[in-house]
């Protein structure tokens, strides 16, 4: 059936930082993980869970240059905010710069899905990919293998509003979306109805909210991200929680239009639109209630690097 959705890259980077060695040792730092590790050659590189998603980076491109690595985010593991994709494509970037074949983002995009999915055996979409390779707001249309990004050209007031009145929240619990994406395609593969139905109408829900932000017409945005919530509650049991509905109940009784689970959902990150000059009272609620606010602005350069 394919798919579709609307995607927004936000300025929470992925960071990743090589210095080359005199000889073939690698050495990698991770410090969202404070996890170290080191080994003799690229060919001691082994899956193990430690740092893996560095290592297939590395094995995937056949970098045999010795190096010092190391990698950050901005934001939280298993947030929801596509921080594992980033840090493939941060990654990705950086080492090829080592190569004389470069690529271009939309290949380091997917190049860095196959890094989870082939390499690692992670289920997962490639909207993360490529919203941190392309960086902007996106109208993203998937048919197996292939991908069509089409940007959307935001009126300044638009980009101001949704900065203005978007709330992004971590609940601290972080969880593996690839455990509740193959429910959830398992789900449908059995043709259970509720995720059937909730599958076409996500889709549907995109291109709504593709128009309604071309239009500037907010207001219907903010409806469409409370749609596409139930929506996604229907994909299967495990997307929401209890603490999640109690969340969502304090910020619609506070002044939210609207809101979602980023990613997958189960845990992570929750964004919500609020009403004209509530987003304040809404910020107030949710770090009251144990949640963290993470501040944003809509970015617009995608990957980027450098040699300092």
């Amino acid at each position: 059936m394919g798919g579709a959705v609307v995607n927004a890259a936000i300025n929470r980077y992925a960071y990743a930082t090589l210095l080359p060695r005199p000889d073939e040792h690698i050495q990698i730092v991770s410090a969202d993980f404070d996890q170290f590790l080191e080994v003799r050659s690229f060919r001691d590189l082994e899956y193990d869970g430690n740092l893996d998603l560095i290592k297939a980076a590395v094995r995937r491109l056949g970098i045999q240059q010795g190096s010092d690595i190391f990698v950050r985010c901005d934001a939280p593991p298993g947030s929801g905010t596509g921080s594992s994709a980033s840090i493939g494509v941060a990654l990705l970037g950086l080492l090829n710069l080592l190569q004389g074949d470069r690529l271009s983002p939309h290949e380091i995009a997917e190049l860095a899905h196959l890094l989870e999915t082939e390499e690692l055996h992670v289920a997962g979409g490639k909207q993360d990919q490529y919203a941190a390779a392309v960086g902007g707001v996106n109208f993203l249309e998937f048919k197996d293998p292939a991908v069509a990004v089409s940007p959307l050209r935001l009126a300044t007031g638009v980009v101001n509003e949704l900065e203005k009145h978007l709330v992004l929240c971590y609940t601290g619990k972080s969880r593996v979306s690839g455990n509740i994406i193959s429910a959830v395609m398992n789900a449908y593969q059995q043709g259970v109805p509720a995720t059937t139905r909730a599958l076409h109408r996500l889709k549907e829900i995109a291109r709504e909210m593709k128009s309604a932000l071309l239009r500037g017409d907010l207001a219907a945005f903010g409806r469409l991200l409370s749609e596409n919530w139930a929506c996604q509650k229907a994909l299967h049991p495990s997307v929401t929680n209890p603490q999640i509905d109690a969340l969502f109940e304090l910020a619609l009784a506070n002044g939210a239009i609207g809101g979602k689970a980023l990613g997958a959902g189960g845990g992570g990150c929750l964004l919500f639109f609020c009403q004209g000059d509530k987003e304040h009272l809404v910020r107030r609620k949710l770090a009251e209630a144990g949640t963290q606010i993470i501040d944003f602005n809509l970015d617009f350069h995608g990957l980027e690097t450098w040699a300092a």
